[in-house]
Parts: structure tokens; C-alpha cells; sequence
């Protein structure tokens, strides 16, 4: 997010602080006034001003001197998340799927050009990293992020490819498009895609892309988990089956359920 809305013709600076000030209580599970006012680079009064409007519409909490996220945000997040249709069919399956293999599970969709985590799922044994529900997703780094792009439409997949960044997370990330381009034919060949420690040294991870009518990309689903178990048979055979059997079978459900 800019800090100024000057910087782009046609933003409203205000709109742009109260989401700058709502972030940050997201990312540091709140704060104070004189923290976010250090922090954003605003004047205490114009950081408590937003605070107060946003306090009355319920959207943060004060607790003692410090704010923070309020559960009306609860409200919109399902109503975002209703829009997919195929959330409650994906829901159920990936469970299903998690549970049989012990391990961590996502559902991604994209939106403006982004992929973005609309469920998690995990057992008791499974190894959580930092993503979460609404975690924007690095497509290039993560196995449902390259299934996803992988079986999108040729033009469609070179728009978000010249826009993605290619950052280097790991020693096996891919940096380079044309070895990421060429990763991503094998995956449409062969339906699933890996994550061998690309985004997280020690964990490994297998998606699909969810498909709907003519092949249209819905969504894509994964499962990760330590290299201690994601290994041999298991993560080259036995997971990929299961992973794209069940994005199957979400298509199916969610095209005509």
C-alpha cells in the first residue's frame, strides 16, 4: 500500500490510513496510537481520529491503551470468502483429504493477480508455518500457486507471469521464467505440481488445480508437510493421486452441486 494517495491520481489519502492503520494492527496483533503514528509516519491525532471512526463502526477494539482488529471484520471476510461458490464443497473434501493423510491442506483462488488462501486445514501432527487464511500466496514458490498457473489459458498465464516477481525465498526457489515456464508445461502434462522446499527449507508440498466447465481454472488445492514425510513414494505418488483426485472431485461438486 503507497503512504501517500498523491503519489496516485484519483486515491483518497484518508481511506488509504485507515487500511494502512488496520494492517498494521493486523501484522503486530495490535498497538498503541503513539506506535502506529511512529510506525505509519502520521500525526498521533490524524492515527487517532481513524481510530475513533473505525472503534465506532466497530471494525477495532481498545483494550487498556492498545487497539485492535474488531470481530466485525468476521462479516466481511465470509461474505469475500461466500462469493466462491465452490468454498463450502471445497471445505468438506479438503478435510476429508487431510485427515487421510495426517497433514497441512490449502484452498487458493486468485483475485487481481494474486493468490490468496480461502481455507486451512490441519491434523494435530501437521507442521503450521506462517500461512493462514488470507495469506496472499507467492504463485512462482508454492505448489497450488504453480498448479494454479500452470492450467490457466496461455495469455491469461503470461499477463501474471510478467508481473509476478520472482523472488528468491529459498536455495529452490525459481528465479528464472524460463525454468519456471518450463516447470509449468511438465505440470500440465501431468496434473499436480510439487513444492520441494521452494518457499520453506524442510517442507515439501503437492497441489492441483481445481477445474470447472472447459477446463476453466476455479481454484487449486495443496497439501505440505515436513520432508521427514513428504518423501519417496509417498510424495511422488501416493499424495499427488489423492491431492488430484479430491481437486477433482471439487470441480465436479462445485460445477453442478
Amino acid at each position: 500500500m503507497t503512504d501517500h494517495a498523491a503519489d496516485e491520481p484519483g486515491t483518497i489519502g484518508a481511506t488509504e490510513t485507515s487500511f494502512a492503520i488496520v494492517e498494521r494492527l493486523r501484522n503486530d496483533d495490535g498497538a498503541t496510537v503513539s506506535e502506529l503514528a511512529q510506525t505509519l509516519d502520521r500525526s498521533k491525532s490524524t492515527v487517532h481520529a481513524h481510530l475513533k471512526t473505525l472503534a465506532r463502526l466497530g471494525y477495532v477494539v481498545k483494550d487498556d491503551t492498545e487497539y485492535h482488529l474488531g470481530l466485525e471484520f468476521l462479516n466481511l471476510g465470509d461474505a469475500a470468502r461466500d462469493r466462491w461458490n465452490l468454498y463450502q464443497v471445497a471445505k468438506q473434501e479438503t478435510d476429508a483429504l487431510v485427515t487421510d493423510l495426517g497433514e497441512l491442506g490449502h484452498v487458493m483462488v486468485e483475485e487481481g493477480g494474486r493468490g490468496v488462501y480461502i481455507y486451512q486445514t490441519r491434523t494435530e501432527r501437521a507442521v503450521q508455518t506462517d500461512s493462514h487464511i488470507g495469506t496472499t500466496v507467492d504463485l512462482h514458490a508454492t505448489a497450488v500457486g504453480k498448479a494454479y498457473l500452470a492450467h490457466l489459458a496461455d495469455d491469461r498465464r503470461a499477463a501474471l507471469l510478467d508481473d509476478l516477481d520472482l523472488a528468491e525465498l529459498t536455495d529452490s526457489t525459481h528465479t528464472d521464467r524460463e525454468e519456471l515456464e518450463a516447470e509449468l508445461a511438465s505440470i500440465r502434462e501431468q496434473g499436480f505440481a510439487f513444492n520441494d522446499e521452494e518457499r520453506f527449507v524442510g517442507m515439501r508440498a503437492v497441489g492441483a488445480p481445481v477445474l470447472g466447465p472447459d477446463d476453466e481454472v476455479l481454484a487449486a488445492i495443496s497439501v505440505s508437510g515436513p520432508t521427514t514425510r513428504m518423501e519417496g513414494e509417498r510424495y511422488r505418488e501416493e499424495i499427488p493421486e489423492q491431492v488430484t483426485q479430491t481437486a477433482r472431485i471439487i470441480g465436479i461438486r462445485a460445477t453442478y452441486s
